[in-house]
């Protein structure tokens, strides 16, 4: 882990900050290229009726469209949760150099957590990973939103309860 890791996770996580204004799960992510951001998304299933709206998807997709090709060679996405199974199959896809996240997923992370999607000995493509980036703060982040939404009546103001 870099100082500069540190730096594009920050991004990361104002990108979950934009989700929890939503209403959404608060996951951010931005896909960063020769130095700068090419891509960021945050969660919106919710708002978009998109079940394919995860935060990795949109930052991958808007990516894409920066650099006018789908393949994200020497591009690294940081992202503040562990990515499910949908969006590391995106991320090999891509063909994404190397992967940071901040908060490990344990009911549905594909990298190592549940699921070994990323990296399956079998995939052509390798994927270097750094994990545990920031983590408590991603971690927390989402930690409050659930339980902000199991306890509606413990709402700091601020927080959307729905």
């Amino acid at each position: 882990m870099s100082h500069c890791d540190e730096l594009w996770m920050e991004e990361a996580l104002r990108e979950a900050q934009r989700a929890l204004a939503l209403g959404e799960v608060p996951v951010g992510a931005v896909v960063v290229c020769d130095g700068r951001v090419v891509g960021r998304g945050c969660n919106r299933p919710l708002s978009a009726h998109d079940p394919t709206a995860h935060a990795e998807i949109l930052a991958l997709r808007e990516a894409g469209q920066t650099i006018g090709n789908y393949r994200l060679l020497d591009c690294d996405l940081y992202v503040t949760v562990e990515p499910c199974a949908m969006c590391a199959g995106a991320i090999t896809h891509a063909r994404i150099d190397r992967l940071v996240y901040g908060a490990e997923d344990a009911k549905a992370g594909a990298v190592h957590s549940m699921l070994q999607v990323l990296n399956h000995p079998r995939l052509n493509h390798k994927v270097e990973v750094c994990s545990g980036v920031l983590a408590a703060r991603c971690m927390d982040l989402v930690q409050t939103f659930f339980r902000e939404k199991r306890n509606p009546d413990a709402n700091p103001p601020g927080l959307p309860t729905d």
